[in-house]
């Protein structure tokens, strides 16, 4: 009797335990501030590689060079030089883009604000480069749940007509932005979509986002340049493992970018334009770059900066024009 009783009681214990580990587990799920600041970088985050542009190459085509890449936080491959559609008008988009190519940039950043995904992509297909050595960009406008974010993708989709997307990313942080990125997690699992990340978050919308998601954001666009440098909020990304890159990298020449005497100076010195030593800034520094042009002879000089390096003292010259402040706001 008391063997029987012995095993009921340890049945009993078992179920316990069972049951008591499954809410443990739904409660782990469910509960978005269990993650602290150190948890969430060392959490089982979902990764997903599909072994696109591994083990790249510095490549030299027509006296061109092809700009090298980073590796993004799921193993993905990204060029750290890429050609921004930003205001460029659709009628010229695709000969833009073509002539981007042709002189070597390989990511092409577009979005649906910018009403050019169509010939971004119809420029994709035209050009003479195999799909899967471009990388395309482009990112959500007006989004404000899960559903209408579902349909966003598919638009997006629709409209490149490229199989894939490359990097997809949440233009604003507007709307419920959690539910938003959920749909990208989503398609990201599908294969749809090889990256997925943010734009415009800073810290206090970056930390909520990570704390509601399983997907790390591979990228942070934000407005990045000499004198809005982001130095602090890079080191914060990257404490997590997100990639930074910089929108408007030139400051679109406000300030009187191109006539700043810093730059000027340290231009003369390399021989180099006041467009590439500020670019080549945020290079040097590892972010991503994506500085728009409709000019031929423009596009050529902004991706040649790989042959000169800035000094430690040239570095430091530029960081004191840095203001803290945005350009745009």
């Amino acid at each position: 009797m008391s063997f029987l009783f012995f095993n009921r009681k340890l049945i009993y214990s078992v179920f316990f335990i069972f049951i008591t580990l499954l809410a443990l587990k739904k409660y782990i799920d469910i509960n978005p501030l269990l993650f602290t600041k150190k948890e969430i970088k060392n959490s089982n985050f979902e990764k997903n590689n599909l072994n696109h542009n591994k083990n790249p190459k510095h490549e030299h085509k027509n006296n061109t060079v092809v700009s090298p890449f980073i590796t993004l936080n799921n193993g993905v491959q990204m060029p750290r030089i890429g050609f921004g559609v930003y205001n460029i008008p659709r009628s010229i988009t695709k000969k833009c883009v073509l002539d981007a190519i042709s002189v070597g940039y390989r990511s092409i950043d577009t979005a649906q604000l910018y009403g050019n995904e169509k010939e971004v992509g119809e420029a994709v297909r035209a050009s003479n480069v195999p799909r899967n050595e471009l990388f395309i960009t482009t990112k959500l406008w007006g989004c404000h749940g899960y559903f209408d974010a579902i349909n966003s993708i598919e638009t997006s989709l629709k409209h490149l007509d490229i199989e894939y997307i490359d990097l997809l990313l949440i233009h604003e942080p507007t709307g419920n932005f959690v539910e938003i990125y959920r749909a990208l997690e989503d398609y990201y699992r599908r294969g749809k979509l090889r990256s997925i990340g943010i734009s415009n978050f800073n810290e206090e919308e970056y930390l909520k986002l990570l704390n509601n998601s399983k997907i790390i954001p591979q990228v942070n666009q934000v407005e990045t340049h000499v004198f809005m440098q982001q130095k602090t909020f890079k080191t914060f990304l990257e404490n997590y493992g997100t990639q930074m890159e910089a929108w408007s990298p030139l400051a679109s020449g406000d300030k009187k970018f191109f006539q700043n005497a810093v730059l000027g100076e340290i231009a003369k010195k390399h021989n180099k334009s006041i467009a590439q030593i500020g670019l080549r800034f945020l290079y040097q520094q590892n972010i991503i770059i994506i500085p728009k042009s409709t000019k031929i002879e423009r596009m050529k000089e902004n991706i040649n900066i790989l042959d000169f390096e800035l000094t430690d003292d040239e570095m430091e010259s530029i960081r004191k024009l840095d203001t803290g402040k945005s350009l745009f706001m």
